[in-house]
């Protein structure tokens, strides 16, 4: 396992510093009010470099037809930035002569339209005994004209007393998750995303997530949940060595090696309640392997909200949460081409005519063009990363090995590079 690792890695990273030798062209495109279906006039679009820390290194504005042109300063990995109204907008910058076309929308502070598909609890107790929770919320933006809701306090939520928070991301219907920081907003318990609620992109909404842990020393814990926007779904899901007491919610019978409870209709300042108790863990096969039926899970789409398990009818948290993984995995896939761009354009890769490796790129891939190239790379480390963590998360791996083959991808990976 770790030799075919280690292989692959080498090969998708010549791939990348053969790459590097391409330069940018120039970036222009056009961009869209789809508020209003005119083109953007006066926008502001910079071009950020992602390996300098997401720095602008050009800079334009949008003219009567909503038209821009960018002049990046080589080759690399870059974004387009728009900001329309003070909201930021993005997309991957086009390779080539490819079109950097941006759609945006107007800006609102409340918008009509926008609700919690669900708002599904995680549960399971950890090592020191504490309650560990990890919370998602899936927002919908079905405005009419399609209307970003933003403002500082965007998405508000109510943690449990005693709630401390470990973690926190937030994601964008077309876009990756991305940490940032919860506002405190108000009384105790209270906290504001200031982060943009877009327009539903399809069925992908915006999605918020919070991990925290609570005092768990007795094994039992009370629960008063709390919507900020009227909520079709809220969903419970805990080890079945646990147990949940609630007239408010209602098993599901939606996955054999969890237990699900749901509450449906909840509205602001509708009182749910319900206390958990008993101790247990999560099982991870449930997150990407086999499930207890000894059958393999269905393979996941491209589409955030879908997966494993069936559809939030009567949700599956589980089914959607492999696409938080795949968003962190996208986001080290580009930290690693940040890294390894940095080697000097000149430096010429030398590969094996053919190479034969299964489930790999053939060794055509070689002579594509430094476009199809970066797509092949990214395909290659998508793939062996998801591999990696799918056999973390379904426990053939254990910890230490975990980080040890990751390690020794990395050490590997940045000696290759220093050959020439």
């Amino acid at each position: 396992m770790k030799s075919t690792k280690i292989f692959t890695a080498i090969f998708a990273f010549s791939l990348l510093a053969g790459a590097a030798a391409a330069h940018a062209a120039p970036v222009s495109g056009t961009v869209t009010d789809k508020t209003t279906g005119k083109p953007a006039v006066g926008d502001t679009v910079e071009l950020l470099d992602v390996q300098a820390a997401m720095g602008a290194v050009a800079h334009a504005t949008t003219n009567a037809q909503g038209h821009y042109t960018l002049n990046g300063p080589g080759a690399g990995p870059y974004l387009i930035r728009v900001t329309h109204q003070g909201a930021p907008y993005f997309i991957a910058a086009p390779q080539g002569a490819g079109p950097g076309d941006v759609s945006v929308f107007d800006v609102a502070q409340k918008v009509q339209g926008v609700f919690i598909e669900a708002d599904i609890m995680e549960m399971e107790t950890d090592a020191s005994g504490q309650l560990s929770v990890s919370e998602r919320w899936l927002v919908h933006n079905t405005s009419t004209p399609p209307t970003t809701q933003w403002s500082k306090r965007s998405f508000e939520i109510v943690l449990p007393d005693g709630a401390q928070v470990t973690d926190t991301q937030a994601q964008r219907p077309s876009g990756l998750p991305t940490s940032l920081t919860l506002d405190p907003d108000g009384p105790k318990g209270h906290y504001a995303f200031n982060f943009p609620i877009q327009p539903d992109d399809g069925d992908k909404d915006t999605q918020f997530q919070v991990s925290y842990t609570l005092p768990y020393s007795s094994g039992k814990l009370d629960f008063k949940p709390v919507v900020t926007l009227p909520a079709d779904n809220v969903a419970v899901i805990m080890p079945k060595s646990m147990s949940i007491t609630s007239s408010d919610f209602k098993p599901v019978n939606s996955d054999p090696g969890v237990l699900t409870f749901l509450a449906k209709n909840a509205t602001p300042g509708k009182a749910l309640a319900f206390t958990v108790s008993g101790t247990g863990s999560l099982p991870r096969e449930q997150q990407g392997g086999q499930g207890d039926n000894g059958q393999q899970a269905a393979a996941p789409t491209t589409q955030p909200g879908g997966g494993i398990g069936a559809p939030i009818n009567t949700p599956n948290p589980l089914s959607k949460y492999t696409w938080w993984i795949l968003g962190g995995l996208a986001i080290v896939l580009i930290a690693a081409a940040a890294f390894l761009l940095r080697k000097p354009a000149g430096a010429v890769v030398v590969g094996p005519a053919q190479v034969a490796v299964p489930g790999q790129l053939p060794a055509t891939a070689y002579a594509s063009s430094p476009a199809n190239r970066n797509v092949a790379l990214l395909s290659v480390l998508k793939d062996e990363m998801f591999e990696l963590e799918s056999e973390r998360i379904a426990g053939t791996l254990s910890s230490h090995e975990y980080a040890e083959q990751k390690a020794a991808l990395e050490i590997v990976l940045k000696r290759a590079l220093k050959k020439k």
